[in-house]
């Protein structure tokens, strides 16, 4: 009797045991199905993330490749501008040289041409210096015989003529006898002969009287000048007598646009005019494009 109620009382006692331990179970299995959510929830987070990584990876590689390939491509460009620039500066350089050699062919010709534009003032100051020594000097060849601001050689009509006359004055005489020695003295310099087309002897008078008087005076004072010139020295008639010709302005250049008795003496004058040749300039620019030789191609633009 008493073994059985010790027996019913270990079964009450296991009774109560067995529910405490399935609940434990439960709970540990729960827990272990817990972590196995979690740590496969993790290892699928870790994943796509990898995933992400990797595809970063790739596309960061994909850049890197492209800068790479565009830094190559930058490089050559570099070098080749690099290469063009070097042609550019060497072609510069020759370029310069050029011009510097240019500008001094150009300095050498605007000399000839300025010497060119002085030679006609410079052979009347010859003449006058000529007719100048002759007469005694400056003070008294100033007096008779001037270079105008035309360039011209004037000599006063009251030395030559009378008044309304072309007969020339015998104190006239010896003026246009020098003049004439004067002239072939001038031109018997090749150097100056060589530019000069023609002198021309000029007559002027005021503008009282008709139009048809002083056209018909100062023609005919043009004429006795140039022709006392021929005559007075024969030499400058054989050697140089294609040079010479007359011409009348009558009234129509006045020097002295004044009505005063001096403003008409002023105007009523002789003047000596000497025209150079029209090919002198053209025949310099020739020699200068001969000395320089034919203009060098145009160079490539460079890209």
């Amino acid at each position: 009797m008493r073994n059985r109620r010790r027996l019913l009382a270990e079964d009450e006692s296991l009774q109560h045991i067995w529910p405490s331990f399935a609940d434990c179970t439960s709970t540990i299995a729960l827990i272990l199905f817990v972590l196995v959510l979690l740590a496969y929830v993790r290892n699928l987070i870790a994943s796509n993330e990898l995933a992400v990584y990797q595809r970063q990876i790739a596309d960061s590689e994909k850049t890197l490749n492209v800068l790479s390939d565009d830094l190559a491509r930058t490089r050559s460009e570099i070098a080749a501008g690099r290469a063009r620039l070097s042609a550019s500066v060497e072609e510069l350089g020759q370029q310069r040289n050029v011009i510097i050699a240019n500008a001094a062919e150009l300095d050498s010709l605007r000399s000839r041409l300025s010497s060119i534009a002085l030679l006609r003032v410079d052979v009347l100051n010859k003449v006058k210096g000529s007719i100048e020594a002759v007469l005694g000097g400056p003070g008294v060849g100033a007096s008779l015989v001037r270079i105008g601001d035309n360039g011209n050689i004037v000599i006063n009509e009251g030395l030559v003529f009378e008044y309304n006359s072309y007969a020339i004055k015998a104190d006239g005489t010896r003026l246009l006898g020098t003049l004439a020695r004067a002239l072939e003295a001038v031109l018997d310099d090749q150097g100056v002969r060589d530019y000069v087309d023609a002198i021309v002897v000029q007559g002027h008078t005021d503008d009282r009287g008709s139009g048809a008087f002083n056209r018909d005076l100062s023609a005919k004072r043009a004429n006795a000048v140039l022709d006392y010139l021929l005559e007075a020295n024969p030499a400058l008639e054989q050697k140089y007598g294609s040079y010479f010709a007359a011409s009348a302005y009558s009234e129509f250049r006045p020097l002295d646009a004044a009505t005063t008795e001096a403003a008409y003496e002023r105007n009523r004058r002789i003047e000596i005019s000497v025209v150079l040749k029209d090919a002198t300039i053209p025949k310099l620019i020739e020699q200068y494009m001969q000395s320089v030789g034919p203009a060098p191609a145009a160079a490539a633009p460079v890209p």
